[in-house]
């Protein structure tokens, strides 16, 4: 058995021969297209290795004479031939692409490309012939529109090579269209696709797959040519937002000391939760400085924003009520948090490191 980068991997009963499952190859393993591969299932969208058994074939695209018919019903796809007529029909909205001579309807002398409706194309396969099937796509698991902290992390592994998406699509022996789908989607791969790009663009499953969060962030290397900007005041609060995690720095009775806490925003002030007693409580009555701030590990660009002011106790009934029912979220360590802190903005500062133009 073997099978080029868009090709179709069918599976049927023995018995009956009806499809059970097909699916797009999206992913070689071996440089003459023998198993296993990378398989995109056709009812799920999720991508898996899979290696053949003696129930399975593959559909080649662009084979002249060879027709395709696929219906949905259900989570059901049915591949048929008929005559010198490929069609693909689902849940009775049927397209078709016949052969008449020279002639074919729906295209252009076969190198013609025709999308359909939800998703549905038709591409050019080997040769140039007309094939139908889902558009190129992969398993998502959050709404298209920004990429996810894999894709962010793929794409920046590519440009550091100074790879185009079809020279790491080629080296990791998978379709650009996929390869460009993880890049720009919210997506979880299987670890048999990460290890081939870790392979392509010579890192690690580690780097690839963000397990290396569990170190100190500023894991990355600096930008080449980077640029340290302040930021106003406006920039500082709106960066503040309503609510995070960030960490409460003052001088305690034995020396310099600083905690991170959860806190909300309310005005001119920030305020957290604590214990009495507790060691981030300690702070009240000090002079303190507030951080957060926000690393891009893939772009190795972030902010900071520093607040002073002086903490004190919330001790009037109406605030702490007010805050109660407006806190985003209870305190991450558990347990109960018995008193308000609050830091006024007294002074409030920031940075930001971005590329420089050049």
């Amino acid at each position: 058995m073997r099978a080029q980068l868009g090709d179709r991997l069918v599976v049927e009963s023995p018995v009956t021969g009806v499809t059970r499952r097909d699916g797009e190859i999206v992913g070689l393993h071996h440089d003459d297209g023998t198993p296993p591969y990378d398989v995109r299932w056709s009812d799920t969208g999720e991508v898996s290795l899979v290696f053949p058994g003696p129930d399975a074939h593959v559909q080649h695209l662009g084979h002249e004479g060879d027709v395709r018919h696929l219906s949905r019903e259900g989570d059901v796809r049915h591949l048929s031939r008929e005559g010198d007529v490929r069609h693909l029909s689902r849940e009775g909205d049927v397209q078709h692409l016949s052969r008449e001579g020279d002639v074919q309807h729906l295209g252009r002398e076969g190198d013609a490309r025709d999308r359909g409706r939800e998703g549905e194309a038709r591409r050019a396969g080997p040769e140039g012939a007309l094939a139908s099937g889902p558009a190129p796509a992969a398993p998502a698991v959050g709404p298209a529109g920004r990429p996810g902290d894999f894709g962010r992390r793929l794409a920046a592994a590519r440009r550091r090579q100074g790879l185009s998406l079809e020279e790491t699509a080629g080296r990791a022996r998978m379709s650009p269209h996929y390869l460009s789908y993880l890049e720009q989607h919210p997506s979880e791969p299987g670890i048999t696709t990460i290890l081939r790009l870790a392979d392509a663009l010579g890192t690690t499953l580690l780097s690839l797959r963000g397990g290396d969060q569990e170190y100190p962030p500023g894991q990355g290397r600096a930008l080449l040519h980077p640029r340290l900007t302040d930021l106003s005041r406006d920039e500082c609060r709106a960066l503040l937002s309503t609510h995070g995690v960030g960490r409460i720095a003052f001088t305690g009775p034995d020396g310099p000391v600083a905690f991170p806490v959860n806190y909300d925003v309310l005005g001119e002030a920030l305020f957290f939760r604590s214990v009495p007693g507790s060691a981030p409580a300690r702070a009240v009555g000090s002079d303190v400085a507030f951080e957060v701030d926000h690393l891009d590990e893939a772009m190795s660009q972030g902010w900071s924003v520093l607040a002073v002011g002086r903490a004190e106790v919330v001790d009037d009934p109406d605030m702490v009520r007010r805050l109660e029912e407006r806190a985003y979220s209870e305190p991450w360590a558990g347990g109960s948090r018995l008193i308000w802190v609050k830091v006024p903005l007294t002074r409030l500062t920031g940075r930001r490191i971005t590329a420089a133009d050049r």
